[in-house]
């Protein structure tokens, strides 16, 4: 009888350690399943919740030329010395959260940066490019702009920033499809900009304009994106014969829009691959 006791007692405890053991278990693999939701949350935050986050100064600030009046984002870099700006120009879908991310992102890299809303009061009741329906409809208004509208509203940003107190005075330019196109077109109007950077946007095919160009145009293109490279050897041979400085990489097997594109936390290898070769060789020039 004191055996068969005694076992008893031997297999209560058994089953007392192992209950708590699983109940252990258990909390650790409760605590391991928050972390990772609590990881995935991180990762997966919106591009409005990436500006909300961000320690530096924004303003949105007013401009003007004539009659005009439309918006543009500002932001500062935290730094305790004057710096080089940058006009960032917009894609087709108008300046949406992600060109403003991109403007963010230039600033933590040490740059005052303006990006304007090129759509900004082009239409009633469209202060902003938010303000618009859709992107579809932000896009009608882009490809109906004058675009001697459009370097006026570029020259007044580039008048704003440049006279900043927080700037050295000296301003480069990067836009990103249509905003790399215009970045292209407006090295040929503006002879003072530092550099100009263009992203799978297409040049100009005027040659008498070309010969304008006094900074140095650097494009940054995807390898499938033949609609924008088919113009590339073009814009070469002009900028070659002008006696320009036109510097280009191509990435292989990303696509148009790569920028945008391989920022996301799902992007294609490619896409995510171009951005960040790109993204480090714009800082590299800027300095």
């Amino acid at each position: 009888m004191k055996y068969f006791n005694h076992v008893l007692l031997l297999v209560f405890f058994a089953f007392l350690f192992s209950s708590c053991g699983n109940k252990n278990d258990k909390k650790e693999s409760n605590k391991e399943e928050a972390q990772v939701e609590i990881d995935t949350t991180i990762a997966q935050k919106t591009e409005a919740e990436e500006l909300s986050d961000s320690p530096r100064h924004h303003e949105w600030v007013t401009l003007s030329h004539g009659d005009r009046e439309f918006q543009a984002f500002v932001v500062y870099p935290e730094t305790d010395e004057a710096t080089k700006s940058v006009i960032v120009i917009h894609e087709n879908r108008g300046l949406n959260d992600w060109a403003r991310l991109f403007a963010d992102k230039l600033a933590e890299a040490g740059y005052l940066v303006i990006a304007p809303d090129l759509i900004s009061n082009t239409q009633e009741g469209k202060r902003r490019t938010t303000d618009f329906e859709n992107p579809d409809a932000a896009r009608d208004a882009i490809y109906a702009l004058d675009p001697e509208q459009v370097t006026a509203d570029l020259d007044a940003a580039f008048k704003y920033i440049k006279e900043d107190s927080a700037s050295t005075g000296e301003v480069a330019v990067a836009g990103f499809c249509w905003g790399g196109s215009q970045t292209f077109r407006y090295a040929t109007n503006n002879q003072d900009i530092s550099s100009a950077h263009v992203f799978y946007g297409t040049g100009p095919e005027d040659e008498e304009a070309i010969a304008n160009i006094s900074a140095p145009v650097y494009g940054y293109y995807g390898g499938d994106d033949n609609r924008v490279n088919s113009t590339i050897e073009a814009s070469e041979k002009m900028m070659e014969k002008s006696g320009k400085t036109y510097k280009y990489e191509i990435y292989e097997d990303a696509g148009h829009a790569f920028m945008r594109s391989g920022h996301q936390t799902d992007a294609e290898k490619a896409n995510k691959e171009a951005h960040d070769k790109a993204w480090n060789r714009l800082k590299d020039l800027l300095k």
